[in-house]
């Protein structure tokens, strides 16, 4: 069974009582005339699960946390353990709806399943609801992230009614832990699937509309990899927000559609993909202590080269030589575009976080996108950046906060190969660049990021960084569990690597289904540590929209809906005209819903 690796172990290290580690996103649906329920998701997700290995494997520790943990089927898996419902009150507005999910994003994954949860949520108007869903970050990365995602989506709305004529990774055991006789169930795939449209088609023409929806989500999934790169307030006025339904905690028991109370799930290949037994992983430990100086010198060499871009290092006296030179020793490319500065200038965002969160999320056209970019002659990812860049300079100079210095952010990038698209995991490494938010004049600020990110982006073609996954491994596996937290937390306290995280992450441009009901915005949510800083801005290009969800630490950032007035003000300002275009969903520059 797969090891994880030292940067996938550092998102499990990073966890702390203030920080969850996972990623996460919000997507607002029509409910498909209710069609869209929890029966329907649980037998979804048991249909689909065997497409995402990272959504039916837990951990297995090592004693002692003498080594990274391994991957390992779930042989208790239990769907209830990871499907949970709520209902809002009336009236489930934007910013009630803010207030559930940021208190959910808050809470940490139970280590004792498959790192995942997804929560239906009802009571919104207009006959929509919404999906919460996360992952946690050692499972996945972005692209891996956006695969799982579409294995659950389909290009018709009627997609998920047609089951796949493939086996099924679970398989259903009874409370004794011995194995129903298949002969009893319906075909894999199947169960409860009269509780869907009324009756079970016979068997001849299921098959031929397996076909078709095998090769319509593929299509899905192709979509979304080809497209992904992976990666208010919560309060209203001190309100907060209790379900009406499920437990205090706002999860739900009952039925798993189709997989009855007290029953569990075992994955069909388990047996051929079990963990190492005790001994065989205290033998791996060893040996790995063992050799753990060798590999940890040559972490430092192959970091070393990129010392002139990794936070903290680069301000180092003498670094950039330092790097030309151990790229020299390493026969690596010696000459790489230099970079700025990457001093870090003092901000509210930065400093240890608590553990409470509030988020805000809104749209933004992605034609005017585009158009800004085109008549600027930049990517859609530079427009994106110059927005943050522009939104988080009128922020801070509302709060006269704003630094002399430009901010210092961090953009996530994949470097995931096709060889490695199944591997559970991160495949990811971090460009590292000033955002000019110390630039008056908006056109000069956009004129500013576009050097800046062509920069960064060329560096990183030459030679892409792989010092955030070599750093992880300079240290040995107990050591680092241990430090991690107390690295992190001084570091946020004393000198912060950089501002914030901000990350853009491409999405399909055609409408996408979910049970029956059309997804029309997906918000993506990601991770605040105390070294990061207590702001993440990330966004997803979505059927004709740039979604964006912000997470934010309260204590640390007091309104988190103003920062999106302000990334639709900096897009006006772009533009060559005023346009119509508002916040989907009602949410508009007044952010008062419709």
């Amino acid at each position: 069974m797969r090891q994880l690796t030292a940067l996938d172990a550092q998102f499990l290290n990073v966890e702390t009582a203030t920080t969850a580690a996972h990623v996460a996103g919000l997507a607002i649906l029509d409910s498909a005339n209710g069609s869209l329920n929890r029966d329907a998701l649980a037998e979804l997700l048991l249909d689909r699960i065997h497409l995402s290995p990272a959504l039916s494997l837990r951990l297995a520790e090592v004693p002692l946390g003498l080594d990274h943990p391994y991957w390992a089927p779930d042989p208790g898996f239990d769907i209830g353990n990871h499907l949970f419902e709520l209902t809002l009150p009336e009236p489930g507005n934007d910013w009630q709806l803010a207030d559930a999910v940021a208190e959910i994003h808050a809470r940490r994954l139970d280590r004792a399943h498959p790192l995942w949860e997804m929560h239906l949520i009802n009571g919104l108007p207009d006959g929509r609801v919404a999906i919460y869903t996360k992952v946690h970050h050692a499972a996945i990365d972005g692209i891996s992230g956006a695969e799982t995602l579409a294995t659950l989506l389909d290009l018709t709305p009627d997609g998920h009614l047609t089951r796949r004529k493939l086996p099924t990774t679970v398989q259903p055991v009874s409370a004794n832990g011995s194995h129903v006789p298949s002969a009893a169930l319906p075909a894999a795939g199947q169960r409860d699937h009269a509780s869907v449209n009324g009756h079970v088609k016979a068997l001849a023409k299921t098959a031929g509309h397996a076909k078709a929806s095998a090769k319509a989500t593929s299509h899905a999934k192709a979509s979304a990899k080809a497209t992904g790169h992976a990666e208010g307030d919560g309060h209203v006025n001190g309100r907060a927000t209790e379900p009406s339904t499920g437990t205090a905690d706002g999860r739900a028991g009952g039925s798993c559609g189709g997989v009855p109370d007290g029953d569990r799930l075992l994955p069909a290949d388990g047996h051929g993909q079990k963990a190492p037994g005790l001994i065989d992983m205290l033998a791996g430990a060893a040996l790995r202590t063992a050799t753990h100086p060798v590999r940890a010198v040559r972490s430092v060499v192959r970091a070393a080269g990129d010392l002139d871009a990794i936070p903290l290092a680069a301000t180092v006296p003498g670094a950039k030589l330092i790097a030309k030179a151990a790229r020299v020793v390493a026969r690596d490319r010696p000459n790489r575009p230099e970079l700025p500065s990457l001093a870090v200038p003092r901000t509210p965002f930065n400093g240890p976080i608590s553990a409470r969160r509030h988020l805000s999320f809104g749209s933004l056209s992605l034609k005017d996108v585009k158009k800004v970019a085109t008549s600027n002659g930049m990517s859609v990812n530079d427009v994106v950046m110059a927005l943050c860049t522009s939104a988080l300079r009128s922020w801070l100079r509302e709060r006269d906060a704003l630094p002399e210095a430009p901010l210092i952010v961090a953009v996530p990038v994949a470097v995931r190969t096709a060889d490695a698209k199944d591997l559970v995991g991160n495949q990811i490494s971090a460009m590292i660049a000033p955002m000019p938010t110390n630039v008056s004049d908006p056109h000069e600020r956009l004129q500013a990021v576009g050097a800046t990110m062509g920069r960064a982006k060329r560096r990183f073609a030459l030679a892409p960084a792989t010092w955030l996954s070599e750093l992880c491994s300079v240290l040995p596996a107990p050591v680092t569990s241990l430090a991690t937290p107390a690295i992190f937390r001084l570091a946020g306290m004393a000198f912060p690597p950089i501002n914030l995280i901000i990350s853009n992450v491409p999405g399909p441009q055609f409408p996408l289904y979910l049970c029956g009901g059309r997804v029309l915005s997906y918000y993506p949510l990601s991770v605040l540590t105390d070294m990061s800083g207590g702001l993440n801005i990330t966004c997803f290009s979505y059927d004709g929209m740039l979604d964006f969800g912000i997470v934010a630490c309260p204590e640390r950032v007091d309104d988190v809906w103003g920062l999106l007035r302000h990334l639709r003000t900096a897009l006006d300002e772009l533009l060559d005209e005023r346009v119509g275009d508002e916040f989907r969903d009602g949410l508009g520059v007044d952010l008062v819903a419709g």
